[in-house]
């Protein structure tokens, strides 16, 4: 498929959303030689093209000058990977954000039951072994049927987790959706925050709520007639029989009261056979959720939180190598993490072709329609 440079109006998107964040270099002394709107264009341009280091988008930007005058003057030219570093360094990462949600949003087609996973990685290429400052943990929701980021909050620790999530889903737009977190979510603050935006929940219930996990073991044990959904995977040299087993009946759940919209519990037990070695597994894992003892919608919305892992985490790492990154200094690495998750996002909002991912960035690095196609959003 071709496409025609003139059809798309790439800097648009930042003209919209982006063109009033606060340039963290201005003083009372004047301008500075590179508009930060032209850093941010240039930055998400080359990202997208392959470039995951401060020199390599230098580079990118002298090498494709012209392309770019096409959108904005870029009168002093392309700046130095010092300037760059400097200025991501020093842009307010919780401002950044929110601009990415206001825009992640406006392209976003999410209707009711869509899932929404919610669950943090951390960027280890962040970790600065010269100080006591750890590595910085991002906290993602990743819509599963859009395969779109919705928006990011990071920490500077895992276990703060706990107080990221209400704050992430502030940004969210998720009215009638279903929310799915892993254990550090489990939460009464967190269901009733998810409630408050009209959305469900499915949480998983682990050790960390060991009272919590032994009252839902009793009641779905006391349970024996309780719906069970069972579905069956061959895939990636192996078996798994998925069984999930759901309830409303909670009369003997003592601390039912306790969560906010509670409506079911449930019981997912995973079998799986290695087709090689016939080796077993088993693995069963529990839920509480606002949705009704339906297995079918539980178990779906259980599948599809490992979206989250196996698409955006993995493509992170492996793709934009996130982990692999050195940028240690200030902010750089929380607002990195924003400008890849809008080149991921341009990428899989591309479905004219079935290219893979990184033969997509390929492709924008050596076709400039192509570049300002998916920039167009």
């Amino acid at each position: 498929m071709a496409f025609s440079n003139s059809e798309y109006q790439a800097p648009q998107v930042f003209s919209d959303y982006f063109s009033g964040m606060k340039d963290p270099r201005r003083t009372n002394k004047g301008r500075y030689l590179y508009p930060l709107e032209e850093i941010l264009f240039l930055c998400i341009s080359a990202v997208l093209s392959g470039m995951d280091d401060w020199s390599s988008i230098s580079l990118f930007g002298r090498t494709k000058l012209n392309w770019l005058r096409q959108y904005f003057p870029y009168r002093h030219g392309i700046p130095s990977h010092d300037v760059l570093g400097k200025v991501f360094a020093a842009l307010d990462p919780d401002e950044f954000s929110r601009c990415f949600s206001q825009w992640i949003n406006s392209i976003a087609e999410i209707t009711g039951g869509e899932v929404i996973a919610i669950d943090g990685k951390t960027v280890c290429g962040s970790r600065q072994k010269t100080s006591q400052k750890p590595a910085i943990h991002v906290v993602s929701a990743y819509a599963a049927g859009n395969r779109l980021c919705l928006g990011r909050q990071a920490v500077d620790e895992k276990s703060n987790e706990i107080t990221a999530i209400p704050s992430l889903l502030k940004l969210l737009s998720v009215k009638g959706c279903v929310i799915t977190i892993d254990a550090m979510g489990c939460q009464t603050a967190i269901a009733e925050a998810i409630m408050e935006k009209e959305a469900d929940y499915v949480l998983a219930v682990k050790d960390n709520q060991s009272e919590l996990k032994a009252q839902v073991e009793k009641v779905l044990s006391l349970n024996t007639g309780a719906d069970v959904e069972i579905t069956l995977d061959a895939g990636h040299g192996r078996i798994e029989k998925r069984s999930c087993q759901a309830t409303g009946l909670l009369t003997f759940l003592d601390d039912r009261g306790k969560w906010a919209g509670l409506q079911s519990i449930a019981k997912v037990t995973s079998e799986r056979t290695d087709k090689q070695s016939g080796r077993q597994s088993t693995e069963t894992r529990y839920y509480i959720s606002s949705l009704p003892a339906k297995p079918s919608i539980i178990a779906k919305a259980v599948r599809s939180h490992w979206a989250i892992e196996n698409n955006l985490h993995w493509s992170l790492d492996v793709i934009f190598k996130e982990d692999a990154s050195l940028k240690k200094k200030g902010n750089a690495a929380k607002n990195y993490n924003i400008i890849a998750k809008m080149a991921l996002a341009m990428i899989e909002k591309e479905t004219s072709s079935k290219s893979s991912k990184p033969q997509k960035r390929k492709r924008a690095a050596l076709d400039d329609d192509y570049r300002s196609f998916l920039l167009a959003g």
